[in-house]
């Protein structure tokens, strides 16, 4: 299961400085580089407690404000009153409210009720009962005001949560197999590694530096159910032959405008090696990776320069001191690692996934969600990477009544299709670099799709992803139709939101064994308002046109334009 690298992905021009500290020094080389040589951001927080929440938000500096605020978890969040033909002409002066959107660090995805109420709690005093479940495991909260933020740590860290580097140029949350310790079909527990990475190495100066954001996804399901492809280092969980459970190690993967799908080593690494390799791999980064241009500073462009073999001798010779074993690569997924539904786990209890719509909850939702949880005798939950949610430890006799419950709350054990499937950004509607709606557009178009093609029998499910923007928060290049937003012209010549269109990307499953990025047809962009009508005629022509057991990705490559269209 080898993940090509797309050609798109280049590192930059030799003959320069790049900002590579071990190479060229580390003097900054632009003004992202200055603010964090002057004070680390991790310091901050002190700033936010004593000064900024005591005089307000028109006491914040720009550095601050703009800069530092994202390792504590805090981003301003867009002004109501801009329009999306608006974003590339304004600075984020200009398109900041004096509210932020707040990050809630969840590593590995795992929550107890205390905990979920926490969030709640939060939601309904201080975030106008905003909740969000991102695809990073992390649940964002909106409306937030600088001067609750004493107050919203307290409650928090009470129950363990943290914000700290949920955001920045720094090692964020640690996606975690949801199913982590209950799964019959485990093949190894990743809690104990994540858990060491966390306490070890989040909120570490020594690694709070890096060039720009470090994504990380530890997995021990057959699932593979963490995406393993597009984060800057993930450890997969395989079987060596003489060395029992481990992990196999990849890196370099991350989307956005230059999207490259990450790459094996063909290391073997031990439970006991891995948060090591972790650390090394992030130093890597730091040391070595590219700090002149933020566009091209992710870990995936100095792969592309060194390619796999070089970074495989790096990490060993000048940060372990070790060889690493090589090892197997991991199968490609048997099934959808969403884990919607109801599944046995290996005590005798079940665990039961649900999917709110594209995300969408509130702390209202959370809080009746603890309730149901607890009434069954459940007091664990998990959120996934797909933007779902998992109630774990539920009694067989409880599994009907509870899936009942949740239902009533608009999470669903057994969702349509497409309700399953679509995932959205936050878009316009608090992010300051979307130009489109996603979330409310992603709801209206699952309705209209669920009307559209009831008489629609698909053998495989297909996912539709809306992105806001270009950078691919909601993974566009690796959703079966993918919609990056854009502002069109309208007949009437007005600008309307609208979605240029990427089809046939996916993950590794059974159904396809290669990992790839979705292709754009030339030309095809879609507004919001017809959007249902062309994803029911593209997935009428996949339906009618499809060989037994092919893959949308698989039709998509062998189709002409014209058929996407």
């Amino acid at each position: 299961m080898t993940a090509t690298a797309p050609a798109r992905v280049r590192p930059p021009r030799e003959g320069r400085s790049n900002g590579q500290w071990l190479v060229d020094g580390t003097a900054p080389l632009n003004h992202n580089e200055e603010f964090k040589a002057e004070d680390n951001p991790l310091n901050v927080r002190a700033r936010i407690e004593q000064i900024y929440a005591k005089e307000g938000f028109d006491s914040i500096p720009v550095d601050d404000l703009h800069g530092r605020f994202r390792w504590m978890g805090l981003y301003t969040q867009r002004r109501q009153d801009i329009s999306g033909s608006r974003t590339a002409s304004l600075g984020p002066d200009e398109l900041s409210d004096k509210y932020f959107m707040l990050r809630v660090r969840i590593d590995g995805g795992a929550v107890s009720t205390d905990q979920l109420r926490v969030i709640a709690g939060i939601s309904t005093e201080f975030a106008r009962d905003t909740a969000d479940i991102s695809d990073r495991q992390n649940v964002q909260l909106h409306w937030i005001r600088v001067e609750d933020m004493p107050e919203i740590w307290r409650r928090l860290e009470s129950v363990g949560l943290i914000t700290t580097e949920a955001c920045g140029d720094c090692p964020r949350v640690v996606l975690g197999s949801p199913v982590a310790g209950i799964a019959a079909d485990e093949i190894i527990d990743p809690t104990p590694v994540i858990d060491q990475i966390v306490e070890r190495f989040i909120g570490d100066p020594d690694i709070s530096n890096l060039p720009r954001k470090f994504k990380t996804a530890i997995t021990g399901h057959p699932s593979l159910d963490v995406v393993h492809e597009i984060n800057d280092i993930s450890l997969v969980g395989v079987v060596h032959p003489e060395l029992g459970p481990g992990y196999d190690l990849w890196v370099g993967g991350g989307l956005s405008v230059a999207p490259r799908l990450a790459e094996r080593l063909g290391t073997f690494v031990t439970a006991e090696q891995a948060p090591e390799v972790w650390h090394g791999v992030v130093r890597i980064f730091r040391d070595y990776g590219y700090r002149r241009l933020r566009n091209k500073a992710r870990l995936k462009f100095l792969l592309a320069e060194w390619g796999p073999e070089k970074f495989r001798q790096v990490l060993q010779d000048e940060y372990l001191g070790y060889p690493l074993a090589d090892g197997p690569a991991p199968a490609p997924a048997p099934y959808a690692g969403d884990h919607v539904g109801i599944h046995a786990q290996k005590d005798g209890r079940f665990y039961v996934g649900v999917a709110p719509t594209v995300g969408r909850v509130s702390g209202t939702i959370l809080n009746q969600l603890a309730d149901a949880a607890e009434r069954i005798g459940s007091q664990r939950l998990r959120f996934t990477p797909h933007q779902k949610l998992l109630v774990l430890d539920v009694p067989a006799d409880e599994v009907t009544g509870l899936v009942d419950e949740l239902k009533g709350l608009g999470l669903h054990a057994d969702p349509s299709p497409f309700r399953r499937n679509t995932m959205a950004c936050t878009g316009i509607q608090f992010c300051k670099l979307a130009f489109v709606d996603t979330k409310d557009t992603a709801t209206a178009t699952i309705a209209e799709l669920e009307n559209r093609l009831s008489d629609v029998k698909l053998e495989l499910p297909i996912t539709l992803n809306l992105n806001g923007c270009p950078n691919s928060c909601a993974r566009i290049q690796t959703a079966d139709i993918g919609l990056k937003g854009q502002i069109l012209t309208g007949a009437d010549g007005e600008p309307e939101f609208g979605f240029q269109v990427h089809l046939g990307g996916g993950l590794a499953t059974s159904e396809r064994e290669e990992a790839g990025l979705g292709r754009t047809v030339r030309g095809l962009k879609v507004s919001a308002e017809d959007l249902p009508e062309y994803v029911e005629r593209v997935v009428r022509r996949f339906a009618d046109d499809a060989e037994s057991g092919e893959s949308f990705s698989a039709w998509v490559k062998r189709s002409d334009e014209e058929a996407l269209r």
